[in-house]
């Protein structure tokens, strides 16, 4: 494959602007793993939460003080908080973290799957300073609920989005993760999305971790993994919906076509995040062991300042499938969270779409 010269210009010059920012590795998303608690029991989980976790919720001031600590160095304002799990609605003191982000100046959001979220608690978080949403629609009705575990989920995710869509009052968007049961649906659900106001949607595909990675109706084939991107492109064309593939990884001739951006794994580089047995980590999706730190122990800022050198320089990635790899000046190995603990690369991308070395 031999890339168009626009689109050789394109990943040359993101590369050149990845390295700088590489390099000067501003802070510019940090998630909070507020609880490992869930209300739902969902085929993909990457993280295998539970409604009773062992590992209980961090205090909410144990990250206020990582806040603490980040404003030292950076604008507040420019660092935006993003509260993920497990289920945030779990904690029933979500407002007051939400209230004590919001007086450190810090924006803030969450990533939900919508089942807990009533009109009145949507209104008690917005006046706490919530500034973005992310709700989970895996589907219709059906499959939705296959998906999820509970018979309640699409209804109640459902009303969720209607309510946020409508309230104009925070950037929201809806994600969806494709899989063998719901792929076909995909035009239907995009119909549905697009009739009730949602502006946002993104797609992704299941990397193999958590109880995902024994469950084969989350695995699609090669054929059906290039669909995706198909209906992707198919969809960006009509123009009536900003539908965008998740930051998964390098994807050859579908850069910059089934994303508004080049592909660059941010995880270390200007994303950070502290789990919630207080590791001290990068995006939250990044399941294998490549911890930096601890809050109990170290301060997140002298970490993020002078740890997460495997993120940083990814050299040691070249190596198995990567190490003759062409494409690797751009994909720089994929996505941070597609390895494991060894440093051995779970899934490519190109692989998959069929692309040669």
């Amino acid at each position: 494959m031999r890339f168009s010269v626009r689109k050789h210009l394109g990943l040359e010059i993101t590369r050149k602007l990845q390295n700088d920012l590489i390099k000067e590795h501003p802070l510019k998303q940090l998630f909070w793993e507020c609880t490992l608690r869930c209300n739902l029991h969902c085929r993909h989980c990457g993280s295998d939460c539970k409604h009773i976790a062992t590992t209980p919720d961090m205090p909410k001031e144990d990250f206020f003080k990582v806040l603490d600590s980040v404003k030292q160095q950076f604008n507040p304002h420019k660092v935006f908080v993003i509260l993920t799990g497990g289920e945030p609605l779990m904690r029933p003191d979500l407002e007051e973290c939400g209230k004590g982000i919001y007086e450190r100046e810090f924006p803030w959001g969450m990533v939900s799957n919508g089942l807990a979220l009533t009109p009145e608690r949507y209104r008690r978080l917005l006046n706490r300073g919530l500034r973005s949403m992310t709700i989970s629609l895996d589907g219709l009705h059906d499959s939705h609920n296959w998906m999820r575990g509970n018979i309640h989920s699409f209804d109640n995710a459902t009303r969720a989005i209607e309510m946020v869509v409508h309230s104009n009052e925070i950037v929201f968007d809806v994600v969806t993760c494709a899989n063998k049961r719901n792929l076909n649906e995909l035009p239907k659900l995009k119909e549905y999305l697009i009739g009730i106001g949602l502006k946002s949607w993104r797609i992704f595909t299941v990397f193999p971790m958590g109880r995902a990675a024994k469950d084969p109706m989350m695995h699609l084939d090669n054929d059906e993994f290039r669909q995706v991107f198909e209906f992707i492109k198919a969809t960006k064309a009509e123009g009536k919906i900003d539908v965008n593939y998740g930051c998964e990884g390098f994807l050859g001739e579908y850069e910059n076509e089934v994303r508004n951006h080049f592909f660059f794994c941010q995880a270390g580089a200007t994303v950070g995040s502290v789990l919630c047995d207080g590791s001290i980590s990068a995006c939250p999706s990044i399941r294998a062991n490549y911890h930096q730190g601890n809050i109990y122990e170290d301060d997140f800022l002298n970490v993020w300042n002078n740890k997460f050198l495997p993120y940083r320089d990814r050299s040691w990635m070249k190596k198995d499938d990567c190490a003759d790899c062409k494409y690797f000046r751009y994909c720089r190995g994929n996505g941070m969270h597609l390895r494991d603990d060894e440093g051995k690369l779970l899934l490519c991308h190109m692989k998959r779409l069929g692309f040669k070395k």
